[in-house]
């Protein structure tokens, strides 16, 4: 069998990142995440992350891994106004300059719960089936725990969202063993073979990978 080629090259690359550009409230965000040392979500994520919202209308967010709040934009964009987002990081001065844009966003305080704390430890005290979306980007070894949380509190037909699944193209290296690599490999091709998934890995930002729950059964269905 020959290999699928692939006509996208860095320009491609950088056309998709660059098509459709930041919003003033995100650019604040991403410079208050480069004054932090950390990386947010890419731009062409950060559109992604909008577009799955809209398509859900979900009401109902769970971030694993807040950041300085881009990603958080990004979803408020896509929800209506009622919209909620719960974001869990275990640095609460991330936290401090996410509530920081939101709040410059124009987004009130009671749209967003941001608990400061340990992931694996919060995750378990949220209610089951409560989410339409839960997004994952934190710690790359907690991964498989975080994907099982996830599949605990999202809605039945709602969006799991994983990022940072290429991990600088070192997943798809085939000879890189390292702990990272190896967790986050296993963790795509665990969420690849669940039957109650349809998962497809996009190419945008250091990869974000979409898995779709099974809707509810139709109770009317005989």
């Amino acid at each position: 069998m020959n290999p699928v080629r692939s006509a996208v090259s860095d320009a491609s690359i950088q056309f998709v990142e660059t098509f459709i550009g930041d919003p003033v409230d995100a650019i604040q965000a991403r410079r208050a995440a480069h004054d932090l040392g950390i990386q947010p979500v890419s731009s062409a994520t950060a559109r992604v992350l909008t577009l799955l919202t809209q398509l859900t209308s979900a009401t109902a967010v769970a971030e694993i891994g807040t950041g300085t709040g881009v990603s958080a934009l990004a979803f408020f964009a896509g929800m209506s106004p009622d919209g909620i987002v719960t974001s869990v990081d275990r640095e609460p001065q991330h936290q401090f300059a996410a509530r920081d844009c939101l709040k410059a966003a124009g987004i009130s305080h009671t749209r967003y719960r941001l608990i400061a704390g340990e992931a694996l430890a919060v995750l378990p005290k949220l209610r089951a089936e409560a989410y339409d979306i839960v997004f994952i980007d934190a710690d790359f070894l907690e991964y498989p725990e975080y994907l099982e949380e996830s599949l605990r509190i999202i809605r039945p037909g709602g969006f799991v969202i994983l990022n940072h699944v290429l991990l600088d193209g070192k997943v798809a290296d085939e000879t890189n063993f390292d702990d990272d690599t190896m967790v986050m490999r296993d963790t795509v091709e665990a969420a690849r073979d669940m039957d109650n998934l349809t998962c497809a890995i996009i190419p945008v930002g250091d990869g974000l990978m979409v898995c779709a729950t099974s809707p509810a059964p139709d109770a009317n269905l005989v």
